[in-house]
C-alpha cells in the first residue's frame, strides 16, 4: 500500500491536484470580468481599427498632390465618430483628428504644426518626404485573430482587449466556493477579550483574503465548540468546492478534525508532507466528493503550505495556470546544509547593481512568528539534504505576491 506520510512537496501537490478540473463556465458582464480566469478564446470579428485612422491631428491629402509650400482648398473636416464622406479631389485638405477616418483617396496626413492657414487654403511644410502618420486599418488585431487564450487571468490590460473586441459579457469559470474553519479553544476572535490561555484567531483572515485573490469565494465557518461532533456539524451542511481547515490537524489528544470529518466520509490522499513549516498539512475528500486541505495550526506554517498546495489547486479549479513557478536569486548571506524535510525559508528580495535578484533570509524561521511574514516577500527554497550555500550561490525563490 502507497504510504501517505512524509510525502515529498511535488507528491503531495501531483495528489491533492488530481482530477482538480475547471468547475464550471459563466458569463459576466465586463465590469466583474477582473480577476477571472477566461474559459473561451476571445476571438475577434472585426478588425481594430475597422479603418484607416490619423495618428495625428492635422490635415488630409493626396500624397502626390504634395509639394512644399504648395497651397490646398480646404474642402471639409474628419472627426473621431464624423468621416468626412466624400473622397478627396486632387489638391483638396480635409482637417482630420487623431483616431478619426481617413477620407477616401487620402494617404497622408501633414501635422498640424506644418500648416498654415489661409481662410479657404492651407500651405504645408513637411519637408520632402513627410511621414504618412496613418494607422492602418487592422494595426492591432484583424478579424478571427485569436486575442486571447483560455486560462488567463483578466487583468485591466486584458480587460481592454475585451472591450475593444466589443464584448459586452466574458465567458469565464466559476470561482471555487471555499470554507474556512480554523479550531482549537486556544482560540478567540480579534475583537473579544481573551483568557490569560488564549490568543487571537488570525489565520483564517489571511487565508480568506488569498483564496478571493487566487480566484475563489471565500467564507468562514465556527464550530459550536471544539470536539469532533461539533467540526462534523459546521462541515456537514456546508456548500462548498473545498474546505479548508486550520489547526487540529497533528496526532494529539486535541487534533480533532481528521477524526470529526471521518464521520462523514473522510478519505485521505496525504496524511504528512516532508516539508518545512508544515509537516502536518494533509489533504483528502470527503463521502460527498467535497475537497479537504487541513493547514497546520501556526499560521507561517498555513501560509506558507496555502502558497505551495492551496493557490494551485484554486489556480486548477478555475481552469487557470496551476504551475508552481520558482526564479533565481543569489543569497545575500551563506547558509547551512538543509535537512530531512524541504524548506521554505521566508525571505526578503532586493535587485543589486548588476540587475540581480538577491535573498535575505529571516534569522528567526520560527513557525509562529506572523510578524516575520508580514515583512517577507519570497519563500527561499531548500531542497532535502541540501549542501551548505555561501554567499552569491544561486537558490530558488518562490515571490509572494502581495496584494
Amino acid at each position: 500500500m502507497t504510504s501517505l506520510k512524509n510525502l515529498t512537496v511535488e507528491e503531495a501537490r501531483a495528489r491533492i491536484l488530481r482530477g482538480a478540473d475547471r468547475l464550471g463556465v459563466e458569463s459576466v458582464p465586463l465590469t466583474d470580468a477582473i480577476g477571472r480566469v477566461l474559459a473561451a478564446p476571445i476571438i475577434a470579428n472585426r478588425a481594430q481599427p475597422p479603418f484607416d485612422a490619423s495618428a495625428m491631428d492635422g490635415w488630409a491629402i493626396r500624397r502626390a498632390d504634395y509639394a512644399p509650400g504648395k497651397a490646398f482648398a480646404v474642402a471639409g473636416e474628419s472627426a473621431a465618430g464624423k468621416a468626412y464622406p466624400q473622397a478627396v479631389q486632387p489638391d483638396q485638405a480635409i482637417r482630420i483628428f487623431t483616431g478619426a477616418p481617413i477620407p477616401a483617396g487620402a494617404d497622408l496626413v501633414i501635422l498640424q504644426e506644418e500648416a498654415v492657414r489661409d481662410g479657404d487654403a492651407v500651405r504645408f511644410e513637411a519637408g520632402d518626404a513627410p511621414r504618412a502618420n496613418i494607422r492602418a486599418a487592422g494595426g492591432d488585431f484583424q478579424a478571427g485573430d485569436l486575442l486571447l487564450e483560455a486560462g488567463v487571468v483578466i487583468d485591466p490590460w486584458r480587460l481592454t482587449l475585451v472591450a475593444s473586441a466589443g464584448l459586452a459579457e466574458v465567458p469565464v469559470a466559476r470561482r471555487p466556493r471555499v470554507a474556512i474553519l480554523a479550531t482549537g479553544d486556544e482560540l478567540v476572535p480579534p475583537g473579544a477579550a481573551p483568557r490569560p490561555d488564549q490568543i487571537f484567531e488570525s489565520g483564517s483572515f489571511a487565508l480568506a483574503a488569498l483564496i478571493q485573490a487566487w480566484g475563489g469565494d471565500a467564507f468562514r465557518l465556527t464550530a459550536a465548540a471544539d470536539d469532533a461532533a461539533a467540526i462534523a456539524a459546521a462541515v456537514q451542511p456546508i456548500d462548498a468546492d473545498l474546505i479548508v481547515t486550520i489547526g487540529g490537524a497533528s496526532v494529539g489528544d486535541h487534533d480533532l478534525v481528521k477524526p470529526a470529518l471521518k464521520t462523514l466520509g473522510l478519505a485521505l490522499a496525504v496524511e504528512t508532507v516532508a516539508v518545512r513549516p508544515g509537516k502536518p498539512t494533509w489533504f483528502g475528500t470527503l463521502g460527498d466528493d467535497r475537497r479537504v486541505l487541513g493547514l497546520p495550526g501556526n499560521p507561517a506554517s498555513a501560509l506558507v503550505c496555502a502558497e505551495l498546495f492551496l493557490r494551485p489547486l484554486l489556480a486548477a479549479l478555475s481552469g487557470g495556470d496551476r504551475e508552481v513557478r520558482l526564479v533565481p536569486a543569489v543569497l545575500s548571506h551563506p547558509l547551512p546544509a538543509g535537512g530531512p524535510r524541504e524548506h521554505w525559508m521566508r525571505a526578503t528580495l532586493t535587485v543589486d547593481a548588476d540587475g540581480r535578484a538577491v535573498a535575505t533570509t529571516f534569522p528567526d524561521q520560527d513557525s509562529s512568528l506572523v510578524g516575520v511574514f508580514a515583512r517577507a516577500d519570497a519563500l527561499v527554497r531548500r531542497s532535502v539534504e541540501t549542501p551548505a550555500t555561501g554567499t552569491g550561490e544561486v537558490v530558488e525563490v518562490l515571490p509572494l505576491r502581495r496584494i
